[in-house]
């Protein structure tokens, strides 16, 4: 599967990891429909970036979390397909959207609960069922868990569990896509230097160094450490990988 004419649809796509991920795919070949929920102009300096390496590109708003909203999103996904791309379906879902709440398991309520499941996990399950029309034989999805659904750091119950159903629903989609040859995995961060939660990791000193000096490697993670992963996985190197979980956090707590 030559990478030349395929499409990615990134979430998240405007900032942070997904940024990352959107030009590593456009550096792969890999033209990209990025989606951003309220940071518009990001997105487009995103799409600009791409189109000046040669590639396409396009942005569309979505809020991850408001299911009722999907059916307006494909229908506006189906005409830039067709005016920007020329098709009418694509090839690689990354569902990286995303946001940080940190709270204890004591304190955290039900609307917050509700929120990073809307966003995490219904809105993901969905938005995929969604797409399986428009995602071409053969392609890719890759979800984002955390390297917290298998360690645990006070404060992340909600947000650590609704990855943990991530990674079994995404076994449960390899399982039944692979007769359509469709590969799915997950990718689990650890803790990233961008202004995910507050961009406490970027920002807190402490915090930093903390997890610094827990991982094998040294430091904490940095965009680039995850978007060629995502590309990696979107290319014929990667045709056999499938239903795997990859943890991308320099060896934390091994």
């Amino acid at each position: 599967m030559e990478t030349k004419n395929k499409i990615a649809l990134v979430t998240g796509g405007s900032r942070g990891l997904g940024k990352d991920m959107a030009l590593s795919l456009a550096k792969k070949g890999i033209n990209v429909v990025l989606t951003y929920n309220s940071k518009k102009d990001d997105a487009q300096a995103v799409v600009t970036e791409i189109e000046k390496a040669g590639r396409k590109a396009a942005a569309l708003q979505l809020n991850t979390g408001d299911i009722k909203s999907f059916d307006t999103f494909f229908g506006q996904l189906k005409i830039v397909l067709k005016d920007t791309f020329g098709t009418d379906h694509f090839d690689f879902l990354i569902n990286n959207a995303g946001i940080g709440v940190h709270n204890s398991f004591a304190e955290t309520s039900e609307d917050e609960f509700d929120q990073l499941m809307n966003i995490h996990f219904k809105g993901v399950f969905f938005l995929t069922q969604k797409a399986l029309p428009l995602i071409n034989n053969g392609g890719r999805i890759i979800n984002l868990s955390s390297g917290l659904a298998r360690f645990s750091f006070p404060g992340y119950s909600a947000y650590a569990a609704m990855k943990g159903a991530i990674e079994v629903l995404s076994r449960y989609m390899a399982k039944e896509l692979g007769e359509r040859g469709i590969a799915v995995n997950v990718i689990a961060p650890g803790a990233i230097e961008t202004d995910f939660g507050g961009g406490a990791v970027r920002d807190n000193e402490n915090l930093n160094k903390m997890i610094a000096g827990l991982t094998a490697l040294g430091r904490v993670g940095l965009p680039d450490d995850v978007g060629g992963v995502v590309a990696f996985l979107c290319t014929e190197d990667a045709k056999w990988v499938n239903a795997q979980r990859i943890e991308l956090s320099g060896g934390i707590f091994v």
